[in-house]
């Protein structure tokens, strides 16, 4: 039985009776992976990737392998409170660096191996990193600002051959000369900084999240109430390692419970990532709208999962349409959640419970979240307003690290503030609006471009679609739809009238898009969520 129960009077029960029991003192690699690591035997990750190679880790192996990388990082000098940027795909170094900078105490910068010169320099030159830790195909990108960038005093670099990159040391070879002992750990407090997480920057510069290490330990929620894996389960995570993603469903929340965790190292790709997903067979599959958005125009009948219990999205809403294509196929049902880079999971759609496709589900227990009006109060359910979280939870981060500005705008009153806006329905279902500067105003109707886009979605013929706000004359603003259309459909003139006949069917007919542009592909951030504030650029609202 979950422990939210199976109706929505036992959850409500349950979530009354949570309480947070953080401890004063906590280290992810000691106290979590470390006493996974007492049962030799457990497993704790399977990676493979394109090619086929495959490399299985028990708990005991990621322990060993995190206490070099501690005494890799303490015998360069870093010391308790010194940022690392660590720039590593999905293969077990990562995990196995990340928890061994956490062992010494180091601030851990996760970041994509997508990043562009300016990229690297901007959070090298925010943080004050002084080293660097990065795939092999990030190395240029290093190298072209290391110049400008003093105090980055160490570099190590990962090949999958052991390429020598002049100036950089090798870190598989230094992980492997280095004695297994546990001496260049420290003592952490749960209050100590662990992480920043450098946010997509849609809009401006990207803000930096700082995270202590009670985030870590408050991840084990997201997992055992969301995720719904337990010990000796396995999980896949399709998350890239930059983004925070992957603190939710690849190492801490998952480890947490003594699951297995799964890396795939290749490229997305429809048909491959379901010939994937039934070969490994997990208990627990968790991908992004996007792939899930894709996978479901496949031929879903070639999957086959025996295990396969539970199937989660998160990243930004799903559609529902994708839902009940996906539960057509297989029986699962897919369940939503919302949190953010700032936060632990907020909202979920939870194993056993009743799921209302499009809701974003019910709040997280322990987590006072709500929609509030402009002056901090809550308003009445079915009106809209902006997602808030009250307090200082567990989990949700400390500030937005060198930025009070940023983060006493985030601010209002005793609330936090997502930059999301919602409803809630009488039973406490979240439905998803939108972000506050995505949210459409056309001749006095507030429009949601998730709406738009999960009606234009449901035609058969699209692939993807975004939603946004273009000036207008007589309306201030209308809704413009770019639109992404299947292989070998005709994109002109008449599919247009379609479409937005297709719209003011499924849906109420102002929000039918006015403007409709085809595109090739739509833009995404690294963690895949679509930039609509691009778009705005293309013709929108600007």
């Amino acid at each position: 039985m979950h422990p939210l129960g199976a109706t929505l009077d036992a959850y409500r029960r349950a979530a009354d009776a949570f309480r947070w029991d953080p401890p004063a003192e906590f280290n992810f690699g000691r106290d979590v992976v470390d006493r996974w690591a007492v049962s030799p035997e457990r497993p704790a990750l399977l990676w493979r990737d394109a090619g086929g190679a495959e490399r299985r880790l028990t708990y005991a192996q990621v322990s060993r392998l995190a206490r070099r990388a501690a005494h890799l990082f303490r015998s360069l000098g870093v010391a308790a409170g010194q940022p690392v940027i660590v720039m590593l795909p999905r293969i077990p170094e990562w995990q196995a660096v990340t928890l061994g900078l956490l062992e010494i105490g180091a601030l851990v910068i996760p970041s994509s191996t997508l990043l562009r010169p300016k990229d690297v320099r901007y959070r090298a030159e925010h943080s004050g990193a002084v080293a660097i830790v990065a795939s092999h195909e990030c190395v240029d990108a290093v190298e072209a600002v290391r110049g400008d960038l003093p105090h980055l005093r160490h570099f190590l670099v990962w090949s999958p051959d052991g390429a020598a990159s002049p100036g950089w040391t090798d870190l598989g070879v230094a992980l492997a000369r280095l004695p297994e002992d546990d001496s260049a750990g420290r003592r952490t407090l749960a209050n100590d900084p662990a992480l920043v997480y450098y946010t997509s920057g849609t809009t401006g510069p990207p803000k930096a999240v700082l995270h202590d290490h009670g985030y870590t330990w408050a991840q084990r929620y997201t997992s055992r109430f969301w995720h719904g894996v337990a010990a000796g389960e396995r999980l896949w995570t399709t998350s890239d390692t930059g983004w925070a993603k992957a603190a939710y469903g690849v190492i801490f929340g998952p480890w947490s419970e003594g699951a297995e965790v799964v890396l795939y190292a290749g490229r997305f790709e429809p048909i491959a990532e379901l010939d994937f997903l039934s070969e490994i067979d997990p208990h627990v599959f968790c991908a992004p709208p996007t792939e899930f958005r894709l996978l479901v125009k496949e031929d879903l009948s070639r999957l086959r999962v025996g295990r396969l219990r539970e199937c989660v999205s998160a990243g930004e809403p799903l559609n529902p349409e994708v839902i009940r294509a996906w539960r057509d196929a297989t029986g699962i049902e897919i369940r939503d959640g919302y949190g953010q880079t700032e936060t632990i999971l907020l909202v979920g759609n939870y194993p056993g419970l009743p799921v209302r496709p499009g809701s974003m589900g019910l709040p997280m227990p322990g987590i006072d979240v709500d929609v509030i009006d402009e002056g901090g109060a809550r308003v009445p359910s079915g009106e809209v307003g902006d997602i808030a979280v009250r307090g200082q939870p567990p989990g949700l981060s400390r500030e937005y690290w060198k930025d009070p500005d940023a983060t006493a705008r985030s601010r209002r009153g005793d609330w936090y503030l997502t930059g999301d806006r919602a409803r809630r329905d009488e039973d406490g279902y979240f439905w998803f609006v939108g972000r506050d500067d995505d949210v459409i105003i056309s001749a006095g109707y507030r429009i949601g471009p998730f709406e738009v886009e999960s009606a234009l979605i449901e035609h058969p013929a699209v692939v993807e679609a975004a939603a946004v706000a273009a000036p207008d004359p007589d309306r201030g603003h209308i809704v413009k739809a770019f639109v992404v259309v299947r292989e070998g459909v005709v994109a002109d003139a008449a599919l247009v009238r379609e479409l937005q006949d297709h719209v003011k069917r499924v849906t109420a007919p102002y929000k039918y898009p006015r403007a409709i542009e085809f595109a090739a592909e739509l833009p995404k951030t690294v963690s895949g969520k679509i930039r609509r504030v691009e778009l705005r650029g293309r013709g929108g609202a600007g």
